[in-house]
């Protein structure tokens, strides 16, 4: 009896342990990249959200606008050499500019040079109307966007129709956009002429744009706290094959070395507020970001 129950228990093992194994391993793409395993997309992604459709008792009518800057890059080089399929988090994206519109504000999108931003389609939560919704009356503009390189040669100095830059998570914020020199000139606009800037989940690391030089002492941000997607998690990435490999650089360090302090330590809903830097650190704070951030530009708006 004792032998039929170990050997059924070795087998029992044996099937939960492939089971783990094939289900957790990276999907491969068409173009050779990776999205996240079946078991990561279980873990870190929903069918749903929790928008809870806000309604802002004195939502602006005027003219005003915030300017969303997206990535253009898809793949991102993991530390083994392997490509991480990626780009902007859709619910990142899409929740925050539902309360946006809600508070009358109209969203521009513009990427480095005018390329179609990319989506992590993979995380778009299927069963979530109001998300398919938004992103069906601004899928035009993120297949056919603006350049930020035309804004900032042409609009930016000139402009008062903006009100705040925001910037989505995703790992796609990391490509491209922390090294790129017409980002620092907007953050550095919005930064001086007083305007919110908001960044959630990974879209902190572009905040690193406005510090190319590495010098801490002239770096905008330098003393201020935020909410962000932390280090410790992105470590733990390739153990459950939500990336191929592990990270090929550290932001949060990065913002760290630059004088920022990121209060949170879990993926969470947490939200945060300092100055006119509004941050929020995971798809799960993407209902309380969104509102945060609309309910302070309209009060900035209104003054």
């Amino acid at each position: 009896m004792i032998k039929k129950i170990l050997i059924g228990l070795a087998i029992f093992l044996f099937i939960a342990f492939a089971a783990f194994y094939f289900t957790s391993k990276p999907t491969a793409t068409a173009d050779g990249a990776f999205i996240p395993s079946p078991f990561a997309l279980m873990l870190a992604t929903s069918p749903t959200t929790d928008y809870d459709k806000t309604v802002y008792p004195n939502p602006h009518t005027g003219n005003k606008k915030v300017l969303m800057v997206c990535t253009e890059e898809r793949n991102m080089t993991m530390e083994n050499g392997e490509k991480f399929s990626t780009g902007n988090h859709p619910v990142e994206m899409m929740l925050p500019i539902l309360h946006l519109k809600n508070a009358g504000f109209e969203v521009d999108v513009v990427t480095p040079t005018g390329k179609s931003a990319k989506i992590e389609m993979w995380a778009m939560p299927e069963e979530d109307e109001n998300i398919k919704a938004i992103y069906s009356e601004y899928k035009t503009k993120f297949e056919n966007p603006g350049s930020l390189s035309d804004f900032v040669r042409t609009s930016m100095n000139d402009s008062s129709d903006y009100v705040a830059v925001f910037i989505p998570g995703g790992h796609g914020a990391m490509l491209g956009l922390p090294e790129n020199n017409d980002l620092n000139k907007v953050l550095r606009w919005a930064h001086n002429s007083d305007k919110h800037t908001l960044a959630i989940c990974h879209g902190p690391a572009a905040l690193l744009a406005a510090g190319t030089d590495g010098n801490k002492e002239s770096f905008i941000y330098n003393g201020y706290k935020i909410a962000s997607f932390p280090d410790a998690v992105d470590e733990q990435g390739p153990m459950i094959g939500y990336t191929p490999g592990a990270m090929p650089w550290i932001y949060g360090k990065r913002l760290n070395d630059l004088g920022v302090t990121i209060i949170n330590e879990a993926a969470d809903n947490t939200v945060y507020m300092d100055r006119k830097l509004i941050t929020g650190a995971s798809p799960q704070a993407a209902n309380g970001f969104g509102k945060l951030a609309a309910t302070e530009i309209l009060k900035a708006v209104n003054k």
